[in-house]
C-alpha cells in the first residue's frame, strides 16, 4: 500500500502531465506535427506566417531592441562615486590603529550638449536597425513567395506527369490491341511498356522535388521541414510590370538600404560635431569629509577638468576618423543608389522576359503540341501512324507542359525579385493572365 509521500509524488506527476499536455498540443499544432491537420495557406497567408515566425526576422527584431537600449546607455548620466580611507595606521591593513579617516562623494557633469549628441548618434543607429529589419522583411517575403511558387510548380508538374502516365497507359493498351490484331510488331509493345515505366520514374522523382520544396517553405515559415503543408494558391501568369522608369523612382524612395545609409550618415554628422568638442571638458565635482583624532572635522572640495593641450591628437584622431566616416557613408550611398538602379533594370528585364515567355508557350506552343498529340493518338488508334510518331508527339506535349509550368514559376519568381528590387509593393497595371 502506497504511503503519503508516494501519493504526493504521484499527484505531482499527474498535475505536471496535465499542465504540459496543452502546451505540447499547442507546439504540435504550430509545427504541424503530432497528427495535427496540415497547414493550408495561400501565397499571401504564407508570407504573413513567415513574417510572424521566421527565426531570422526574430533575431533582427532583437537587434533593433538592442539598438534602442543603447540610446539609454548613450544618454545616461555618469554614476556618482564614493571613496573612503583610513589614515594614521600603525601597521598595514590595521584599521583599528587609524587616527583619522576621509570620505568623499563625487560626480561628473558632462559638458552641456554632449549627452544630447550622444543620444542623437544612438537614435540614428536605431533608425538604421529598423531599416535593416524592413529590408529583412522584404527579403523573407520574396523568399517565401518564391518557395511557395516552387511548391506549386512541383505540384503542377505532378499533375502533368499523372496525365503523361495516362497517355502512356493508353498507348500501351492500344499497342497491345494492335499487336493482338497483328498490325504492329512485339517491339512496339516493349516500347509502350518502357514509356509507362519512364512515367512512373518521373513521378517518383517528382515526389522528391515536392518534398524538398515543402521543406524549404516550412523552414521559412518557422516550422519543421517535414510538417504537413498544403498550398491552396494558384500558379498564374503575373501582371505586366509597370514602366521601368516609374519603378526606378519608386525604388529610389523606398529601398531600405538607402534609407538606412542615410540614417547612418545623419548620425555620423552628429558624431563629427561631438568629436570636435574635445575642447569642452566634462567637469568633476567632489566633496570630502576629513576627520582626525584631536582635530575638528573639516571638509575639502574638489573641482577637476581636463585641458586639451595636446589638441592635435584629437584633430588627427577621433575628429579625422569621424570626418572620414562621413565621407565613406556618402560614397556608399552613391554606390547604393547606382546599385538600386541596376537591380531594378535587371529585375524588370527578367520579369518582362519571363512573362512573355510564359504567355508565348501558353498561347502558341502548348496548343500546337496538344493538337499534334491528339491527331497522332487518334491516327494510331485507327492504325494510321506508327508507334514512334505517337511517342514523339507525346514527348513533345510533355516537354511543352513542363516548359510552361517552369515558365510560370520563373515568371512569378521574377515578379517577386522585381518587388524586392523596388523595395515596395509593385504598382498595379493590367491584371495577370490565367493559364
Amino acid at each position: 500500500m502506497a504511503g503519503p509521500d508516494s501519493i504526493r509524488v504521484i499527484n505531482a506527476v499527474v498535475v505536471a502531465a496535465c499542465l504540459a499536455a496543452p502546451a505540447a498540443a499547442q507546439v504540435a499544432a504550430r509545427e504541424g506535427t503530432g497528427g495535427a491537420e496540415p497547414l493550408r495557406v495561400t501565397r499571401e497567408q504564407a508570407i504573413e506566417q513567415a513574417l510572424g515566425h521566421n527565426p531570422g526576422l526574430v533575431a533582427v527584431r532583437e537587434q533593433v531592441e538592442q539598438a534602442r537600449a543603447q540610446v539609454v546607455v548613450a544618454g545616461a548620466f555618469p554614476d556618482p562615486t564614493f571613496n573612503a580611507d583610513l589614515t594614521g595606521q600603525g601597521r598595514p591593513f590595521s584599521p583599528g590603529s587609524a587616527t583619522g579617516s576621509d570620505q568623499s562623494i563625487g560626480v561628473t557633469i558632462p559638458f552641456p550638449g554632449k549627452l544630447g549628441m550622444s543620444r542623437a548618434v544612438a537614435r540614428s543607429a536605431v533608425q538604421a536597425a529598423e531599416f535593416s529589419l524592413a529590408q529583412m522583411r522584404q527579403e523573407v517575403s520574396s523568399q517565401t513567395a518564391q518557395a511557395y511558387d516552387a511548391l506549386l510548380v512541383a505540384l503542377r508538374h505532378r499533375d502533368d506527369l499523372l496525365k503523361s502516365r495516362e497517355y502512356a497507359s493508353d498507348f500501351l493498351r492500344k499497342t497491345q490491341a494492335r499487336f493482338q490484331a497483328g498490325t504492329v510488331p512485339k517491339v512496339d509493345v516493349v516500347k509502350a511498356r518502357v514509356d509507362v515505366a519512364q512515367a512512373e520514374n518521373d513521378l517518383i522523382a517528382n515526389e522528391r522535388a515536392t518534398a524538398a520544396a515543402r521543406a524549404s517553405l516550412n523552414r521559412l515559415l518557422g516550422r519543421l521541414g517535414g510538417a504537413p503543408l498544403e498550398a491552396t494558391g494558384s500558379l498564374d501568369v503575373p501582371a505586366e510590370p509597370a514602366p521601368v522608369e516609374a519603378l526606378e523612382e519608386l525604388a529610389e524612395a523606398s529601398r531600405p538600404e538607402v534609407k538606412g545609409l542615410a540614417a547612418q550618415l545623419s548620425g555620423a554628422r552628429v558624431a563629427t560635431r561631438l568629436a570636435r568638442e574635445y575642447w569642452a571638458p566634462d567637469v568633476g565635482l567632489a566633496l570630502e569629509r576629513n576627520a582626525a583624532d584631536g582635530a575638528p572635522t573639516s571638509y575639502t572640495s574638489y573641482l577637476s577638468l581636463s585641458v586639451p593641450l595636446l589638441f592635435w591628437q584629437h584633430q588627427k584622431g577621433e575628429v579625422a576618423a569621424a570626418r572620414h566616416r562621413e565621407a565613406e557613408l556618402a560614397a556608399t550611398i552613391d554606390d547604393a543608389r547606382a546599385q538600386v538602379s541596376l537591380d531594378v533594370h535587371g529585375a524588370w528585364a527578367a520579369a518582362s522576359t519571363a512573362r512573355r515567355q510564359a504567355v508565348y508557350i501558353r498561347d502558341e506552343l502548348l496548343p500546337e503540341a496538344q493538337e499534334v498529340y491528339r491527331v497522332a493518338a487518334v491516327s494510331y488508334g485507327l492504325g494510321g501512324s506508327s508507334a514512334l510518331e505517337l511517342l514523339d508527339a507525346k514527348r513533345t506535349l510533355v516537354d511543352a507542359q513542363r516548359q510552361y509550368v517552369d515558365a510560370l514559376g520563373a515568371a512569378n519568381d521574377a515578379q517577386a525579385a522585381l518587388e524586392l528590387a523596388v523595395g515596395a509593393p509593385l504598382p498595379s497595371t493590367t491584371s495577370g493572365d490565367h493559364p
